[in-house]
């Protein structure tokens, strides 16, 4: 149940995202000026009748992420009460206070009147908390308990490991893109001003072109680790099915990227695409922590090995020198 309500948070989270990237898409961001009321009335009671134009977009986030973050709570208290592992139980805490922290961070963007710092840090805290999630949905999964899901990899891990973060810096990219207005800084594509490369520069064509660049070279990490997943573990359905799944949403996002210059930022092919790269982004995630299993399970198991031999040892040295009450498997070894 624990597993199944996570995933709950987690799909909830994806809807939060879509209900904030559209909130930028149609510039909505201020069309609730003050925070933590919404036209000085109560958040939870301003009139259903008053969610017009850019404030049923705005509002509208704040109450899911108000859901959100009730269900967060829920979740991290579930994983407080009866997760036996101490960094599941940090994981939960870390959870919650990134989400609190996001809501904050929000209020702020508000009262401060969009900045662009800010905003993007609230973008990319976004992503944060809902890697979180998905890594609490994974941790908590019948599999990963079981230990189904060990691979013991090294070159998947690095791989895996380097493609998450090519797309967590290629997002924090297009985030600054999008809240310095850099979106259509370059308005033709695939071409960027008719060239292959800009002839003239300013700060918004270097920040457009360097998520041009960025999506290569995430594109490029994707297809060396599913590459690697078909080669080497054809077998394995825990690691197939992602790595599949990473090449379709990666050419859905290469899509949506080509759209959202060429229809000129459509609002829904905007937020799509926002929400199309946290999708690119778990799925590595989730890649990424299968092929780490084993390695984290492998120091226990020899940890355990060694003192086991160590508890052998001391047993041996205590009968020869005349101690025949300590028996190596009744006493050492246990």
């Amino acid at each position: 149940m624990l597993h199944r309500f996570s995933k709950f948070v987690c799909g909830s989270t994806v809807f939060l995202l879509l209900a904030g990237s559209l909130v930028t898409s149609t510039e909505s961001g201020l069309s609730v000026p003050d925070w933590p009321t919404t036209y000085g009335w109560n958040m939870f009671t301003f009139p259903p009748s008053k969610w017009v134009g850019g404030i049923f977009y705005e509002h509208g986030h704040r109450l899911i992420a108000s859901l959100v973050g009730l269900l967060t709570i829920v979740l991290a208290a579930w994983i407080w009460r009866v997760e036996s592992r101490r960094w599941m139980k940090r994981l939960g805490a870390a959870a919650l206070a990134a989400v609190i922290f996001q809501g904050i961070l929000g209020g702020i963007t508000v009262l401060y009147f969009l900045p662009a710092p800010v905003s993007t840090a609230h973008a990319a805290l976004a992503e944060i908390f809902f890697s979180l999630t998905v890594a609490i949905a994974l941790f908590t999964s019948p599999a990963w308990i079981r230990g189904d899901e060990a691979v013991d990899d090294a070159a998947l891990r690095w791989v895996a490991t380097a493609a998450t973060g090519l797309i967590f810096a290629q997002i924090l990219i297009g985030a600054a893109m999008r809240h310095t207005d850099a979106g259509l800084a370059i308005p033709d594509f695939p071409l960027m001003f008719g060239r292959l490369i800009p002839d003239h520069w300013d700060g918004k064509i270097a920040v457009h072109f360097a998520h041009r660049v960025g999506a290569l070279v995430v594109t490029m990490a994707v297809f060396a680790a599913a590459g690697h997943v078909w080669r080497h573990h054809r077998a394995r359905r825990l690691l197939t099915r992602p790595a599949g799944l990473f090449v379709i949403l990666v050419a859905i996002q290469l899509t949506l990227g080509a759209l959202t210059v060429i229809t000129g930022r459509e609002v829904w092919v905007n937020s799509v695409h926002l929400v199309c790269g946290a999708l690119v982004l778990a799925t590595s995630i989730v890649i990424t922590l299968r092929s780490w299993r084993v390695a984290f399970a492998m120091p226990r198991a020899a940890s355990a090995v060694g003192a086991e031999r160590e508890a052998d040892r001391a047993a041996a040295a205590a009968l020869a020198v005349g101690r025949p009450g300590l028996q190596p498997d009744r006493g050492a070894r246990a």
